[in-house]
């Protein structure tokens, strides 16, 4: 049975003829040591605990602050690779942008080719027209003088 400081306070061990009864006060001792015993263990028991918890505390408050850290340096990464990727993304546009222009040079610059070849195709073409438009003539002219003749003699 475990003795609170007040009961122990209020005790008051029985007197017998010559003074405290021995027995009964012996008993009384041991029960007061047993409860003294009970509580020391029961302090001991809550110490270690304390001192699990506060170790817990100590290693939690370094896993909160590696979290911390970590979450820092991953918010950092996060934004070095958002960072990096608009550079990349602007170089791939500026290089798209530049084989555009190269693209669109080499277009024009074909017309431009294709078209004075087209041109010069049409004046060989109309060269040669007017050349057989000339041997025709020059032909209708032969037949005309041709079919003259007989006519005359």
């Amino acid at each position: 049975m475990a003795l609170t400081p007040v009961e122990i306070r209020h005790l008051v061990p029985p007197t017998g003829f010559r003074g405290y009864d021995r027995g009964h006060t012996d008993r009384l001792f041991a029960e007061i040591a047993a409860s003294f015993e009970d509580v020391w263990r029961e302090r001991a028991d809550l110490a270690d605990k304390v001192e699990a918890l506060d170790a817990d505390l100590v290693r939690y408050k370094e896993l909160e602050a590696l979290l911390r850290t970590t979450l820092v340096s991953a918010e950092r990464a996060a934004s070095d690779l958002k960072e990096q990727a608009r550079r990349e993304a602007d170089v791939i546009l500026a290089e798209a942008h530049s084989e555009a222009r190269a693209v669109k040079r080499r277009a024009l610059s074909e017309n431009e080719r294709l078209v004075l070849e087209a041109r010069l195709l049409k004046e060989r073409l109309r060269t040669v027209l007017s050349i057989v438009e000339e041997a025709e003539d020059t032909l209708h002219g032969v037949k005309l003088d041709v079919e003259a003749e007989p006519e005359a003699a």
